[in-house]
């Protein structure tokens, strides 16, 4: 009797311990994560950050080089057109050092030895002009008394004619010597060193527009070359905003199309439309030191300008470009999708247990997703499946636990 007494014990045991391997051994419901297929407004966008500009800004540049006296106007200032901005005066003159005044003092006394030549044969040539008009009054006597001949009187006419020319170039290269003399002179009498009198010649720039002064390139006075932009004006209220997209995402963007800008300080967002996509692109580092292809698009802030009155010349934006919208869209989150075959797919719940479902799927914004066939609304889908999931395998909602 003792014997069969642990032989059913030893059984007993041997079939608890079956059982608790047959337990342990059971397969485990997956603890899964679940969103609910909803209809609601569904948008997708392209979202990039952008800056305001003003929309006609004119920069105000030096037309020739010179010296362009202090700017008394700050940034922000109101100008009207035609007012004045700022005056150019004519570029000083050159030190002289040392060898350059004695060289100057040399040039100028060669100058004045020049016109005394230039005088003195001015002088001369003048003597043989007398001489050859009394010469040629003579033969002209001589000749109505035919004493002499028309030969005789046709040399003295030309000789007269020829020594008046003489003449004429020996007074002009008195001028001319006297004209070297005079900016030899002008050399040692104007220099920088010199005490800078008031200027005989000015060029007072002016504002092209009315508006406001945007930036001040050169305050300080100073010499300006040729084309140096001083002054940018424009008016602050007629903005436009660009904004740099990725070339793959321009594609996509037309003129026309409805942009909001957010994050721009104010509690509401601006509408906007789009007025230009840039045909050319340029290519830019991103953060990730990562060339890219950029496009610029061009858009105009159509909210009331009461409601963004705050806004200035470069302030930072959030663009968001409207590809497409919905009010009523059926749509599960982006992360409950997976591919299969070329084929969306997605996990419902289904009394417990995982049920695969193809769907068909229309647009996505990166978060939602549209669906269009394959499921219906109120239903619950698994996010972020794992490879441990299976069609009909048991699952448990964390959210339950």
């Amino acid at each position: 009797m003792k014997h069969w007494r642990t032989r059913i014990a030893y059984l007993g045991i041997a079939l608890l311990v079956l059982v608790l391997l047959a337990y342990g051994f059971r397969p485990q419901p997956v603890a899964v994560d679940t969103a609910r297929a909803e209809r609601g407004a569904l948008r997708v966008m392209v979202e990039e950050e952008g800056r305001t500009r003003v929309i006609d800004r004119f920069t105000v540049s030096a037309p020739v080089a010179a010296y362009a006296r202090r700017v008394d106007l700050k940034v922000g200032d109101e100008v009207k057109r035609g007012m004045p901005l700022l005056v150019l005066e004519p570029l000083s003159s050159d030190v002289l050092d040392p060898r350059s005044r004695a060289a100057a003092e040399a040039r100028v006394a060669a100058a004045g030895a020049t016109h005394l030549a230039a005088k003195e044969n001015a002088a001369a040539a003048a003597s043989s002009a007398e001489l050859a008009r009394v010469d040629h009054m003579r033969a002209l006597e001589l000749r109505k008394g035919n004493l002499a001949s028309a030969e005789q009187e046709d040399r003295a006419r030309a000789e007269a004619e020829r020594t008046q020319a003489v003449l004429r170039a020996a007074q002009l290269q008195v001028e001319v010597a006297r004209h070297d003399l005079d900016a030899a002179r002008t050399t040692l009498a104007y220099s920088a060193a010199q005490e800078r009198g008031e200027a005989l010649e000015r060029v007072t720039l002016r504002s092209p527009v009315g508006g406001r002064v945007l930036t001040v390139h050169r305050e300080s006075e100073g010499v300006v070359a040729n084309g140096e932009a001083l002054i940018d004006v424009g008016d602050p209220h007629a903005l436009e905003v660009e904004v740099d997209v990725l070339s793959d995402d321009a594609v996509r963007i037309r003129p026309g199309m409805r942009v909001e800008f957010e994050r721009w300080g104010g509690d509401e967002a601006l509408n906007g439309v789009v007025r230009t996509v840039e045909p050319a692109g340029f290519t830019k580092i991103s953060a990730l030191g990562v060339e890219e292809q950029r496009v610029l698009v061009i858009a105009d802030i159509t909210s009331p300008p009461e409601q963004w009155e705050r806004l200035g010349d470069g302030y930072r934006v959030e663009a968001g470009f409207i590809l497409w919208e919905a009010s009523d869209v059926l749509q599960i989150p982006s992360s409950a999708l997976f591919r299969a075959s070329g084929d969306w797919y997605a996990f419902v719940v289904e009394d417990g247990r995982a049920r695969r479902h193809k769907l068909e799927i229309g647009h996505r914004n990166g978060l939602q997703a549209q669906v269009l066939g394959g499921l219906k609304g109120g239903e619950t889908v698994i996010v972020h499946p794992d490879d441990t999931l299976e069609d009909g395998g048991r699952i448990k909602d964390r959210a339950e636990e």
